[in-house]
């Protein structure tokens, strides 16, 4: 019987939890047997069918899908006028980047291009035996329902998904698999269907991401994208400041750029798309949501939100603390108060809905992850001043009575889940990038397992939302760029937490899943008692380029916890920051590496003390003697910011490993700590970064 904190999201795809795969040793769900069920066997393999294959959406997916399927004998077929431009062989170089020419060459022999009138279906089709219809034509309702109405008069059997950004499905007549951008490597889609079918665990299966998302105009993602964009034009109306100067606070206080990212889309497309959103969404749900006359009029033009880049240092604009709190409101009022109506109708699991934020619109945390951080007084006085600033909008689609469940786990646990069998428990951590939201999760889930009796314990990826594993998060060392009291809060603070996982429990097993696990994800896996990683994955600390000193303990960790003869290979890692192959890691960072069923079989037997046969790396307590302080063939420092961090680590090592391993954490927190004050810190690309967001 297994127990969870909260719902795993793979249950909603039908793939149950994540310790049955531990348990089972093997993955939920096999590409080559669902292709199989999709497509018919081999030999008999039917054709999946893109059309507007050559629009902006369609040739995306083209590759994206094409690439994937390619090896399985599935042919693609991209369908589209004949006077439409060539989106698909724009991709080709992309594809070599990727994949090579081989390969790329490969992929694009594999796709079909047919042309068709819109009314008529070209017979070779017939040939072609499409068993999957991808719609990606434009956001036109009936030229999608007369689109399926052509194929299921001549392919009675096909599954039908539609690309639509707005649509329901109840609308459509077919079920949405709606891709967020850019559509060549974004791997998320929301998917709209009565239940979990096998066309969407193929799609996670091919390694893509999909979201189940409720039957509701517009979905998810261009609620809050939309939504936001629509906030900017709102405060524009009051302001009149410029929309690129609007972008610029956006992203101080959230993370996205709407404006922008129109343009880059292609604003004649995206000013429609999100006009067609918003004007569907006003039409159900009110005034909240109403498009501006700027909106409607750029969604006729085609014009783009910002001016040519010579006239914008001519009306900069800044804003007091009272402005600030104003533009604050103007913008989280409305995304508030659209969050509401979404948690009203269950559009989607809590940790979906947040990370479709994250992962789709750029949101630096989720946007319920936001407004937890607030607490549910401030969220509603956020939304009532709003309203005081825009009546109108006080009118409907307004639920502040869903702020009171935030206390419930499904709102604590947005991106942290725990699990277990009543002996061995599994921690899954669905973000890639390790932050303060992370960091509290883990400890509640940690304090959750240990409450429940669990003294055995896997830490891994969700399987689902996170494919890698990429270190922490470096806005949330803005704060650090700053006082050094923050930087140290940080590094203390997570290191005590990756601490809990060596101390707290009887065995501990990190595993890594993914292609890759780096900085403050490995930092915090190392401090489990063996690490598992599956063939291919890569480990690295890329501190160095950064540059910072890494602060979860990986000055020190990674030397108590191997051999006197292996400490120039982590010397070299900390001070290279190139990522080491996990296969060439075991026995000084790594205890066991295998192909995925292997390796999901041997955290499995650690965890429950089978016959693994794999030794225990324990960690010196006392102070180190011999530690390297250089390393012959290291290449030179392509920058200063690089050679001023070697130095940095080299004085972390060289104090935190010299001292014992109680006093180790706050050695290593106050190098951390200090070097993020430094001018070599402040002129890399966190510094670079902490002043193109916070510097407004």
């Amino acid at each position: 019987m297994t127990k969870t904190m909260r719902e795993p999201t793979l249950q909603t795809l039908g793939l149950g939890t994540v310790i049955d795969i531990f348990q089972r040793g093997r993955m939920p769900a096999d590409a080559g047997g669902l292709v199989e069920k999709v497509f018919g066997k081999s030999g008999k393999r039917g054709s999946m069918v893109i059309s507007g294959a050559n629009g902006i959406v369609g040739a995306g997916k083209t590759m994206q899908l094409g690439s994937r399927l390619q090896p399985y004998g599935v042919r693609i077929v991209a369908l589209d006028f004949p006077s439409a431009p060539d989106g698909i062989g724009k991709q080709y170089p992309g594809l070599v980047r990727a994949f090579g020419q081989d390969n790329a060459n490969k992929i694009m022999a594999n796709i079909t291009r047919l042309s068709y009138d819109g009314v008529n279906l070209p017979a070779e089709l017939q040939q072609l035996r499409p068993r999957f219809l991808l719609e990606a034509i434009p956001e036109l309702l009936e030229i999608k329902r007369a689109h399926y109405k052509i194929f299921r008069e001549a392919f009675p059997d096909i599954e039908i998904r539609s690309v639509t950004s707005g649509f329901p499905s109840s609308e459509l007549g077919v079920g949405i698999a709606h891709p967020a951008f850019p559509h060549e490597i974004n791997k998320i889609w929301e998917v709209v269907e009565p239940e979990p079918s096998a066309v969407t665990q193929l799609f996670w299966a091919l390694g893509l991401i999909p979201l189940p998302v409720s039957d509701h105009w517009s979905f998810v993602l261009d609620v809050l994208f939309c939504g936001l964009t629509l906030a900017g034009m709102r405060y524009h109306q009051a302001s009149n400041m410029p929309f690129w100067k609007i972008d610029k606070f956006t992203r101080k206080l959230v993370g996205p750029n709407p404006f922008r990212a129109h343009d880059a889309i292609g604003a004649r497309g995206a000013n429609f798309l999100t006009w067609s959103c918003l004007h569907h969404l006003s039409e159900k749900y009110g005034e909240v949501f109403k498009p501006t006359a700027d909106l409607i009029e750029r969604k006729e033009t085609g014009q783009n939100w910002y001016p040519l880049n010579h006239f914008r240092p001519l009306v900069d604009w800044s804003l007091d603390t009272d402005q600030q709190e104003e533009f604050r409101v103007w913008i989280l009022g409305p995304l508030f108060q659209m969050t509401s109506l979404m948690l009203q109708e269950r559009r989607a699991h809590l940790a979906h809905l947040n990370a479709i934020g994250e992962l789709c619109a750029q949101f630096r945390r989720g946007i319920l992850a936001v407004m937890r951080s607030l607490g549910p007084e401030a969220v509603a006085q956020t939304v009532k001043v709003y309203h005081r600033l825009h009546p109108e909008a006080a009118g409907a689609s307004w639920f502040p009575e869903v702020l009171g469940q935030m206390e419930a786990s499904e709102w604590q646990q947005l991106y942290v889940n725990a699990e277990h069998d009543g002996k061995v428990g599994v921690v899954t951590i669905s973000r890639e990038s390790y932050n303060g939201d992370v960091d509290q999760e883990l400890n509640r889930a940690l304090d959750w397992l240990k409450a429940e009796g669990i003294a055995k314990v896997i830490v891994t990826g969700d399987f689902h939302l996170s494919t890698q594993m990429v270190g922490a998060d470096t806005s949330d060392f803005f704060p650090a760029l700053e006082k050094v009291e923050e930087g140290s809060r940080i590094s203390s603070g997570w290191s005590r937490t990756a601490r809990r996982l060596n101390d707290e429990f009887e065995i501990s097993i990190g595993f890594v899943g993914g292609k890759r696990c780096l900085g403050g994800m490995l930092e915090l896996l190392m401090h489990c008692h063996y690490l598992v990683a599956v063939e291919g994955s890569e480990l690295g600390m890329p501190e160095v380029t950064l540059p910072v000193v890494p602060g979860m303990e990986g000055c020190h960790w990674p030397f108590r916890k191997t051999r006197p003869d292996h400490w120039p290979r982590v010397l070299e890692l900390l001070l290279s920051g190139r990522s080491v192959q996990a296969s060439e890691a075991v026995g000084w960072l790594v205890d066991h590496v295998g192909p995925m069923d292997d390796a999901l079989q041997m955290a499995w037997k650690l965890a429950t003390k089978g016959d693994h046969r794999v030794s225990r790396r324990a960690v010196e307590s006392s102070a180190l003697d011999g530690i390297p302080k250089e390393l012959p063939g290291l290449p030179a420092a392509d920058a200063p910011g690089t050679e001023a961090a070697r130095r940095a680590i080299v004085a972390c090592i060289d104090d935190a490993c010299h001292t014992t391993l109680a006093e180790a954490l706050t050695a290593q927190a106050k190098h951390s700590a200090e070097f993020m004050l430094s001018s070599a810190c402040r002129e890399g690309r966190i510094g670079a970064e902490y002043t193109r967001t916070m510097a407004v």
